[in-house]
């Protein structure tokens, strides 16, 4: 027979009290169903007020009864995710930056390539490059819309034939 985890009293007063103060829903749907179970209901019970499956009901108890209110409550997303630290980035960057001030154009799939390479896996999006760019002061900086050699406003009204009107 599986062993069943109960809530007593206490907990459910506990419980009670985190509820007022969360503000995220799913948490609280998690912590009402623990709630629940130690006020007495069943599983399917409970599953059916909050429109789920005894199994997460079952599942959501037992984390409760290993880990308490941490384990029902949003995990806390921080740290640094990059994958070379800033000089790192720095250095990577160098060879880009010769290309660039030589003139030639850089596209982003160039950079995200070696960036793999580097690294030892590839990414998924270009963001995390346009990300390292910012971090580095880099910015997009698109050709001139005009041509170089293009002659002068009045070299080109002299070279047309224009009538008097």
């Amino acid at each position: 027979m599986p062993k069943k985890n109960n809530i007593s009293s206490e907990q459910v007063k506990e419980i009670m009290e985190a509820r007022e103060t969360i503000k995220d829903k799913t948490a609280d749907r998690r912590l009402r169903a623990v709630q629940l179970r130690g006020e007495g209901l069943s599983d399917k019970e409970i599953a059916e007020r909050l429109e789920t499956t005894s199994n997460m009901i079952s599942y959501w108890v037992r984390l409760y009864v290993k880990e308490g209110l941490k384990g029902l409550l949003p995990k806390e997303r921080k740290g640094n995710h990059r994958n070379m630290t800033f000089q790192e980035e720095e250095e990577f960057l160098s060879q880009f930056y010769e290309k660039a001030k030589s003139g030639e154009i850089i596209e982003i799939s160039e950079i995200k390539k070696a960036y793999a390479e580097k690294i030892g896996f590839k990414t998924k999006s270009h963001g995390h490059i346009y990300e390292m760019l910012k971090r580095h002061g880099w910015r997009k900086v698109m050709p001139g819309s005009r041509h170089p050699k293009k002659a002068s406003d009045e070299a080109i009204k002299a070279s047309k034939k224009l009538k008097p009107r």
